[in-house]
């Protein structure tokens, strides 16, 4: 198993860009209630440098391994779904819904179907059922079949992501870890959105949504790192 020291070593640098990227971002700290192709640009570049930190393995990685360009290709609908919410109180909330579903139907692929664990399904399918009770009061109109399939499709995706977790076999690598800790991270961040939107304001809520997101697909993205399906450390 590759040590942590290693791992920071052969990929921190690369991901340099994405923390001044994302430092850019809390420093500049654009206006939420002026929606411009300026804030869009500043909210998707630590995305955009994320496609940066994958391609810099190469055309002939993403080439030999499916994972990676799964991840690469939720990180270019997940940059789409940041760009949509920006304008989503002009009604572009639903697209960028939208855009997180697909997301969050690659990264699962990514993740594979193996090993099954029913045990974190379980669980999952237990946090996901209470999260939809929570906000399922002050759901109307489309929103209520809406958010139910979009809570089952990012359960789904964060049971694929911690199914490979298996701490008590030693069986565990840095990617898988990362993976993990990369969906439950996107997992707050979604829930936060949808609790500040439908049911009452959470304090500090931007600042929450968009700490775990930024995390979120910087852990998803080492899954396709260095070997295909959930192998490598």
């Amino acid at each position: 198993m590759v040590s942590p020291v290693t791992v920071v070593k052969s990929e921190g640098p690369k991901l340099v860009p994405f923390f001044k990227a994302t430092c850019v971002y809390f420093v500049l700290w654009l206006p939420t209630s002026s929606p411009s192709w300026f804030s869009a640009l500043i909210k998707c570049l630590p995305i955009f440098c994320l496609w940066v930190f994958l391609l810099a393995h190469g055309f002939s990685f993403l080439g030999a391994h499916s994972s990676a360009r799964k991840i690469l290709a939720g990180l270019i609908f997940s940059a789409l779904g940041d760009a949509f919410l920006i304008w989503q109180e002009q009604g572009y909330f639903v697209h960028g819904l939208l855009m997180f579903a697909i997301t969050h139907i690659l990264y699962s692929s990514a993740f594979g179907m193996k090993p099954l664990n029913v045990s974190a399904g379980l669980i999952i399918t237990v946090v996901s059922s209470l999260s939809y009770m929570m906000l399922y009061p002050y759901l109307s109109g489309p929103f209520t079949y809406l958010v139910a399939v979009y809570i089952a499709l990012i359960g789904f995706m964060g049971w694929r992501a911690v199914a490979g977790l298996q701490l008590a076999n030693d069986l565990w690598t840095w990617t898988k870890l990362s993976a993990c800790l990369g969906a439950v991270l996107f997992m707050v961040s979604d829930l936060t959105i949808a609790v500040n939107k439908f049911c009452f304001p959470v304090p500090h809520s931007r600042a929450i949504i968009m700490a775990t997101y930024y995390c979120g697909p910087d852990a998803d993205s080492a899954i396709g790192r260095r070997v295909p399906g959930r192998g490598g450390g």
